[in-house]
């Protein structure tokens, strides 16, 4: 009798800050809010709301990583890497930030409450180092400030048409992960050699920006899934994800083309949007790590 096989997880994605470059992980812990450390940061305009790729582009070509105690570590070409500390309001913050680097917050420069505006939800956050303000001012050529998410269990629910009573996310779009498959990435490029602008593809996983990267599915099973446990931590799939412009975008060059929302309108359009990957809310807090089997539930 032959052996079942099962879905497995290919690779873990945690982006530090809204619409930067991430990092690949090879185990994280998830949070009932997302992936510890996930989108717990964000850049601001002047009225206090958040700046994305699909307002600047350049975004793409910044990365961040973790530091000790939820700083983050800045990276973007023609800048020198910058080490941020976790704010702490009213006070100072100290800390060895790895790498030869010291971390320090100044008493004469305090983190401030703000409230942030993300998709038109208020969110209650800290006010962040001025020298990350700006360094990604001087990176985008316009103003803008960083933010760092407050207290992530009641800063902001998640959309009540897909939520139970006190679940909530961090600076992510609007849930607290984001999965793809290989396999549907694989049809998806597949789909768009045959199109009108074959030339932009194979495209990357990172047009996406997933946390989780499931292989060894059947191309768009995911649209099937109800639940998926992949190491200790079960998962409820709330919804298909509508792409936007970022997807058009690409993450080396901050470049945009067409694709893949044209030959996503053509093929992958449902309640209106154009879908990619499924939003999920986990249901209990764990590790996860890359090797483990994700074990999918249909009803």
């Amino acid at each position: 009798m032959p052996q079942q096989s099962f879905p497995v997880l290919h690779a873990l994605r945690v982006h530090p800050v809204k619409s930067v470059g991430g990092f690949t992980a090879d185990s994280a812990v998830v949070e009932p809010w997302g992936l510890a450390g996930d989108r717990r940061w964000t850049l601001i305009d002047a009225s206090d709301t958040a700046v994305t790729q699909r307002e600047q582009p350049r975004l793409a070509l910044a990365r961040a990583e973790p530091l000790p105690d939820g700083g983050i570590m800045l990276y973007a070409p023609g800048l020198e890497p910058l080490a941020i500390a976790r704010p702490v309001l009213g006070g100072s913050r100290t800390g060895g930030a790895g790498k030869g680097v010291d971390v320090v917050i100044r008493t004469d420069a305090p983190a401030d409450d703000i409230v942030v505006n993300v998709f038109g939800t208020k969110v209650d956050a800290l006010s962040g180092d001025a020298r990350a303000s700006e360094w990604f001012s001087r990176h985008l050529g316009v103003e803008v400030r960083l933010a760092h998410l407050g207290d992530p269990a009641v800063a902001r629910p998640v959309d009540p048409l897909y939520a139970r009573p006190g679940e909530t996310v961090s600076f992510a779009d609007g849930y607290p992960l984001l999965v793809v498959t290989l396999s549907s990435l694989d049809a998806l490029n597949s789909l768009m050699a045959r199109g009108d602008h074959a030339d932009e593809g194979p495209l990357p996983l990172n047009r996406f920006r997933p946390n989780l990267v499931v292989a060894g599915t059947a191309p768009w099973a995911e649209d099937g899934w109800r639940r998926i446990t992949v190491g200790e931590v079960t998962f409820r799939v709330a919804k298909p994800c509508g792409r936007c412009v970022i997807t058009t975008t690409d993450q080396r060059t901050a470049r945009r083309g067409k694709e893949p929302l044209r030959t996503l309108a053509r093929h992958r359009r449902i309640d209106g949007k154009l879908v990619f990957g499924q939003h999920l809310v986990p249901e209990n807090t764990g590790k996860v790590q890359v090797g483990d089997v994700v074990r999918v539930f249909t009803d």
